[in-house]
């Protein structure tokens, strides 16, 4: 029998606890050829999104898949992340969760897409927003 991952679990925990506690959960995710996430957020094979109850919609945390629907500059997108592509999720406000050690079936991470001329997200209150942080 394989033993099952205790990263959903901790995902989940991390999310519900950001949640709970007024904060905003950010998941840091390794784009691979399985990852469906807008390639034009995608920098250095890598993004972080918002996964606030606010940010999305229909948000499932599965053990397996991580999927919900976003805006990206007021385009809704379906998103879909394999977990083993999540890198990490953490609170925005205070930078604590959990990273994760980068996981050997990491297959096609060096397929992200090309990123675009980057422009600077900004949120200056009001309605959240998906955004790239570094």
């Amino acid at each position: 029998m394989k033993e099952r991952s205790p990263k959903p679990y901790l995902v989940r925990a991390i999310h519900e606890w950001c949640t709970e506690s007024g904060l905003t959960p950010y998941l840091s995710v390794r784009v691979n050829s399985a990852t469906r996430v807008p390639a034009e957020h995608v920098k250095n094979g890598e993004i972080v999104l918002n996964v606030s109850c606010d940010a999305t919609h229909k948000l499932t945390i599965r053990d397996d898949l991580i999927q919900f629907a976003a805006r990206f500059n007021g385009v809704s997108r379906e998103c879909s992340i394999p977990m083993d592509a999540v890198a990490g999720i953490f609170a925005k406000e205070n930078g604590q969760g959990l990273f994760f050690p980068v996981e050997a079936a990491q297959e096609g991470a060096a397929e992200a897409p090309a990123e675009p001329p980057s422009t600077s997200p900004t949120n200056g209150g009001g309605k959240p927003k998906l955004q790239i942080i570094k």
